[in-house]
């Protein structure tokens, strides 16, 4: 199993991207809980990222709103379950951590499908911040609530409370 990462600019902080035997499998942001140790992310090797920094400007630019991009989640069965059907929720949607559980078939695991989702290592490309409180509240966010609040703000998403900034 080779990795390789990168670090690119963006406007929500540098991301680190991570691939796999050359297939993504992490974006990660500066501070992001569970984010793994750096030295887990193998050599540097901005080469094997343009597919992926490409979409990312793109993203950022507002000019995509689907990523077209090949992804190893790793995890266990049921997290790659939950970051399956976050790819399923659309840009500037929000769902509710229920409504997600309902969407996989497991409405009783709403706790789980939170913490599942907490852990997806590929944000952004894996939309985890499209997930939010069933009061519409922004709970939870890896990369933390003001990243949050500003990814959904960029996508034009409605259905969310958005608390006042500091």
């Amino acid at each position: 199993m080779e990795r390789t990462h990168t670090v690119v600019d963006s406007p929500v902080g540098p991301l680190t991207l991570v691939a796999t035997d050359g297939t993504l499998s992490g974006i990660y942001m500066d501070e992001q809980r569970h984010r793994p140790d750096q030295s887990t992310f193998g050599e540097r090797d901005p080469s094997a990222f343009g597919e992926v920094t490409e979409q990312l400007a793109e993203y950022f630019a507002g000019t995509r709103t689907d990523f077209e991009l090949e992804v190893n989640f790793g995890g266990t069965p049921f997290q790659r379950t939950v970051w399956t059907a976050l790819t399923g929720i659309g840009y500037g949607e929000t769902v509710t951590y229920g409504e997600l559980a309902e969407r996989i078939g497991r409405p009783t695991a709403v706790r789980a499908v939170g913490l599942a989702n907490g852990k997806n290592p590929i944000s952004i490309v894996v939309p985890c911040h499209r997930v939010i409180g069933s009061s519409g509240d922004l709970t939870g966010y890896g990369g933390g609530i003001e990243r949050k609040r500003f990814l959904l703000t960029m996508e034009g998403a409605k259905h969310f409370n958005a608390p006042a900034l500091l």
